[in-house]
């Protein structure tokens, strides 16, 4: 099959197709007149690296997968190792966006959002809060974790 009837089969752009051919992840064989022929083992390939794309394998990580999923004496305990690395990046991201997530919180709750030109946000992204908001940010984080006593947890 042509590569455009690989490509919708396997739901990538004919593009992505091309890329992932011309970095050795699929290898098609050439018609006489040069075209590109797909098989049936093609596209599953294709539609294989596409879905270990979507969670978000790098394409090094892809080319493992591949290989292992190729390989009938392969161990499972590679595969899991690679999906548990994955886990462990998307831990690490979650955690990294709660916190930019918690700072800009603080930021917005300190910016009157009124007619006057003082931004505690814009001092904080240009440097000019400076450890002062650092401090700031962190101690709303903390009280926001550790209530004073007698006082509601917010």
């Amino acid at each position: 099959m042509n590569i455009g009837e690989a490509a919708r089969r396997a739901g990538l752009p004919v593009k992505t197709v091309r890329y992932y051919e011309d970095i050795g992840l699929v290898v098609a064989t050439r018609q006489p007149n040069g075209f590109r022929d797909y098989d049936d083992t093609d596209v599953h390939k294709l539609a294989f690296v596409q879905r270990a794309r979507s969670l978000g394998f790098t394409i090094k990580q892809c080319r493992h997968l591949l290989s292992l999923y190729e390989d009938k004496e392969r161990v499972s305990a590679d595969v899991k190792a690679l999906a548990e690395a994955r886990i462990a990046e998307i831990d690490r991201k979650l955690d990294e966006l709660a916190s930019l997530r918690r700072t800009l919180s603080t930021l917005v709750a300190e910016c009157h959002g009124d007619s006057r030109p003082d931004c505690p946000i814009l001092d904080d992204l240009s440097g000019a809060g400076g450890l002062r908001n650092d401090r700031r940010v962190r101690g709303a984080e903390r009280s926001r974790r550790t209530p004073a006593k007698g006082k509601p947890h917010r």
